[in-house]
């Protein structure tokens, strides 16, 4: 997976600073990462029911992001991502077409979709919710995932890295699709998997 852009986001820890909202000492707690699309150690798939019978899984190739982490407060956590429609990849060339086309994604009219985050609940157990705005094919809705942190601490290059996957489901119609695809497959379920590089000074 090659990365074609940088998705450029305002760390959380500036917004809040700019609010005045918690003095520097709080801040500095607040700790920006780029998601490591780079090194394929990040992942935007999706599945969804095919007949009732089976699970059809794809994948987007080409995404980018950052989020914040705030090591005292979790909560005030945040996290943006940009996906290229058009990567889509489903591992079937005809059927990505298809996708890709008026029926379903329409990308030459909307080549681009979104996540930003605007709640976070996060427990001491490792768990919690995301709730943001996600865009797709120009429409924009709230969508909440489910998150769990996979783990954190240095990489063997010097760096430091932190890792969650966050799941969720919506029905296609939400976002324009209304494709019959029979009724076991009215809904798709996202899987956001990023390892994110903290990034220092």
């Amino acid at each position: 997976m090659h990365q074609t852009h940088t998705l450029k986001a305002l760390s959380l820890a500036a917004v809040i600073g700019a609010a005045g909202l918690l003095p520097a000492s709080a801040l500095a707690e607040v700790e920006d990462y780029v998601i490591d699309t780079e090194g394929a150690h990040a992942f935007v798939q999706f599945r969804i029911k095919h007949l009732g019978y089976s699970w059809l899984y794809g994948r987007f190739n080409d995404f980018g992001g950052t989020f914040s982490y705030d090591t005292e407060d979790p909560s005030n956590s945040a996290i943006a991502v940009d996906i290229k429609t058009a990567s889509l990849d489903s591992n079937h060339a005809e059927r990505d077409k298809h996708l890709r086309g008026k029926d379903f994604l329409e990308v030459d009219k909307y080549p681009d979709s979104s996540f930003k985050s605007t709640e976070i609940a996060w427990d001491d157990d490792g768990t919690g919710t995301v709730t943001g705005d996600f865009t797709l094919r120009g429409i924009t809705k709230p969508v909440t995932l489910e998150v769990m942190q996979i783990g954190t601490g240095p990489d063997p290059w010097g760096g430091y890295r932190r890792g969650f996957e966050g799941k969720t489901s919506f029905p296609l119609k939400d976002f324009g699709i209304d494709y019959d695809l029979g009724p076991a497959s009215t809904d798709v379920e996202i899987i956001l998997s990023v390892e994110g590089i903290r990034q220092d000074g």
